[in-house]
């Protein structure tokens, strides 16, 4: 897949994941309205360049506006304006094809692990919990991209995450093939996400592909 039919895929997702409104089309790429404190909105840039990165630097001057950049952060580094940081977690742009996962491809939790599903608003929402009855692991996935998850659709893997205190116990795979899952049966045939430099090992492993790297940056305080 080329990097504006991934990004296409993924801002459309990460919408309807996160229950925002949908993504503004912009001659640079996407702006997407969050709303909330630290992160009132984001500009999505699929085929940067200083010149259109500079401009946005120059233009948005509210606290709080993110750009996520398909770049090196050390390139964006260089194109971004006083006022602006890249912070120090790199991310990842990954894709894969979804297939339907069969008993032991998806992994049994551990004994006294329970899961949990629930689909809601075109999310298919997974959380597991530990025997003492606290959250252990979660992630979610919205299939209802590029007109619904029908043949050829795209689902949008997020907020994939495992407690510290229960890592090292397959929880993420289980959680990654749950969600897999899902959207294949739901008609989905390809999984686009944005990893974290804590996911990329994880996503790797199972047959992910690295598109390449997205940077965010962040407008802070002129205070």
């Amino acid at each position: 897949m080329d990097s504006s039919t991934i990004t296409a895929a993924w801002v459309a997702g990460w919408a309807v994941n996160r229950s925002t409104p949908a993504p503004v089309v912009e001659p640079w790429g996407y702006r997407v309205d969050v709303g909330l404190p630290g992160h009132e909105f984001r500009h999505v840039l699929p085929e940067p360049d200083e010149a259109s990165v500079r401009k946005l630097c120059e233009t948005v001057t509210e606290p709080g506006a993110w750009l996520k950049v398909l770049a090196p952060p050390e390139r964006v580094a260089e194109w971004i304006t006083p006022g602006w940081t890249v912070p120090d977690d790199p991310g990842y742009m990954m894709f894969s094809a979804l297939r339907r996962s069969v008993p032991p491809a998806v992994p049994v939790p551990p004994a006294g692990y329970t899961v949990e599903t629930e689909t809601r608003d075109g999310v298919f929402r997974l959380r597991v919990t530990a025997p003492d009855g606290s959250p252990a692991a979660r992630g979610q996935i919205a299939g209802a991209v590029d007109g619904g998850a029908g043949p050829g659709g795209t689902a949008v893997v997020d907020q994939v995450e495992t407690s510290r205190n229960h890592r090292r116990r397959g929880l993420g795979r289980l959680v990654m093939r749950t969600l897999e899952t899902a959207a294949a049966d739901a008609g989905a045939t390809t999984g686009v996400l944005a990893a974290t430099g804590d996911g990329l090992g994880l996503y790797t492993s199972l047959g992910w592909r690295l598109q390449g790297p997205l940077t965010g940056v962040v407008r802070g305080s002129d205070d």
